[in-house]
């Protein structure tokens, strides 16, 4: 599989860790009282997909905590949907 990003190639597990680290900013962390909630969107067709924060919605240092592991999520989702939809382009033979 290729990065969207950039022109990284690999196997789905090394890529997934690639996405968290070389593009942690395409995940984005939105806070409105209480509720936090992370987003990623598509680079290839601009579909977006945003999810609230769980368990812990109500605790601000959690979202810090655990950054990282949000973010791996929030990868998996849009690797997921790469490969739904857009799977030729990004090799689903790897």
């Amino acid at each position: 599989m290729n990065c969207p990003w950039c022109d990284f190639a690999g196997t789905l597990r090394p890529l997934h860790a690639h996405l968290c680290d070389a593009h942690p900013d395409e995940v984005s962390f939105e806070t409105q009282g209480s509720r936090h909630a992370y987003a990623v969107t598509c680079p290839v067709c601009g579909a977006g997909y945003e999810q609230t924060i769980k368990p812990r919605m109500d605790d601000p240092s959690f979202v810090e905590e655990y950054r990282r592991e949000i973010r791996l999520v929030a990868f998996d989702m849009l690797l997921n949907h790469l490969l739904g939809e857009h799977g030729g382009q990004y090799g689903t033979d790897n």
